[in-house]
């Protein structure tokens, strides 16, 4: 098994951490990253775990080849 990169553990506690804040949305209609750092920068953060998403579906593709 390959060892994972800083970029990819990174990238993976990003996709946890906004699958959580999607949950309590979806739960309790609590948007946690809007409450913590306002929605300006809630904007960046939502555009950084999208392009989490796609880094860790690309790496998902690649461990799967090997």
């Amino acid at each position: 098994m390959q060892k994972l990169t800083t970029l990819d553990i990174v990238a993976l506690v990003l996709l946890v951490v906004g699958g959580l804040n999607w949950g309590l949305l979806g739960l309790v209609n609590m948007n946690v990253v809007d409450t913590v750092f306002g929605m300006t920068i809630s904007r960046f953060i939502y555009i950084v775990v999208g392009l989490a998403a796609l880094y860790v579906a690309w790496l998902w593709m690649k461990l799967e080849r090997k």
